[in-house]
């Protein structure tokens, strides 16, 4: 016999209310996942290399990812234009990084981390900028209209990336390491590359900002609403509309951060290179949900660990590994690891 519930007219002023139950299925996925390697793996310090690679992978591409997730769940905005902002990104650090060669150059760790530092900056203040222009002519006048959003944004991505080869040309730009970044440490047998700590530690960084901002915050408390129950928070009297652009730009800017970061990963820059790297940023949000930024740092971290070692024990394999992936997390969960989109 099921049990009774207790109506809410029934408890007492003082009587607590049931706690919610966490879900920490999908948390545990990723530890599960790096131990159960290891066997396979066989070698220790391998498997070290290759985790803390994956980890450093997964940390970049939340980084692109985490605002067009919050774009999707709180807008409802099919956004495929996303890459240009990457691209755009990359290559607006390098007004930073070519001026300042020198400074990178340099065997001081303190000079290396200021440049990159101030290329990141500028990086995140044009794409801001620019998604604040998109928002406001390309993406405003088609709310709602999912196929038109497909259309011209994907039109936008390739007006975007035909600008770059016009103002930066159409040739590769290398992108090689600060003096400092280059090589790795050397941990008894593993070797761990020092530019894939540096994104870790700028992963968890900006996964910690982003968590304090949407949990500890109004303006957090706002967007999560907002994901929730879009028409709730407006006929409270608030105008999501300005939250809309404010997201909209720092999805922009945070996707400019994660472009440099890929482009210094890649140590060279191409106009394509947002673009050939969307895929990647679909299959994340839809393994972790729509509007979850929780759901989205699990999925970039399982596809890049998954990425690595399958890429080490079956290469032919790691083509599809990561559509292998989303099937198998869709089967599982329809609706993604933590969705909060309610559509």
């Amino acid at each position: 016999m099921p049990q009774a519930r207790t109506p809410v007219s029934a408890l007492g002023p003082d009587t607590a209310l049931p706690a919610a139950k966490r879900d920490i299925a999908p948390l545990l996925l990723v530890p599960v996942l790096m131990l159960a390697m290891l066997p396979f793996v066989g070698s220790f310090p391998t498997w070290v290399t290759l985790t803390v690679a994956g980890l450093a992978m997964g940390m970049m591409i939340f980084i692109m990812s985490s605002g067009l997730t919050l774009v999707f769940g709180l807008m409802d905005v099919l956004n495929f234009g996303h890459g240009a902002f990457v691209a755009v990104g990359a290559y607006a650090a390098t007004m930073v990084l070519l001026p300042m060669h020198g400074w990178l150059e340099a065997d001081s760790l303190l000079m290396n981390l200021a440049v990159l530092a101030l290329a990141m900056l500028v990086a995140m203040f044009v794409t801001g900028l620019l998604g604040w222009a998109f928002e406001r002519i390309i993406i405003m006048p088609v709310y709602g209209q999912h196929l038109k959003q497909i259309l011209i944004t994907m039109g936008g991505m390739i007006v975007a990336e035909q600008l770059i080869i016009v103002v930066w040309g159409a040739d590769q730009v290398p992108l090689p390491l600060p003096t400092s970044l280059r090589g790795a440490i050397v941990l008894g047998d593993a070797a761990i590359e020092k530019y894939r700590l540096v994104a870790v530690v700028v992963g968890l960084l900006v996964f910690a900002a982003m968590f304090l901002v949407l949990n500890r915050t109004k303006i957090g408390l706002l967007i999560r609403a907002g994901v929730e129950n879009r028409e709730m928070v407006e006929a409270l009297g608030y105008r999501i509309r300005r939250l809309f652009v404010a997201v909209f730009a720092a999805g922009s800017a945070l996707a400019g951060l994660g472009g440099v970061m890929w482009g210094f990963y890649k140590e060279t820059l191409t106009a394509s290179m947002g673009s050939e790297i969307m895929v990647m940023i679909f299959i994340v949000i839809i393994i972790g949900g729509l509007g979850s930024v929780g759901g989205c740092f699990i999925g970039a971290l399982l596809m890049a660990l998954v990425t690595n070692y399958v890429g080490f024990l079956e290469p032919k394999v790691a083509l599809v590994s990561n559509i292998l992936l989303m099937i198998g997390v869709l089967m599982w969960r329809p609706a993604g690891l933590f969705s909060n989109a309610r559509r």
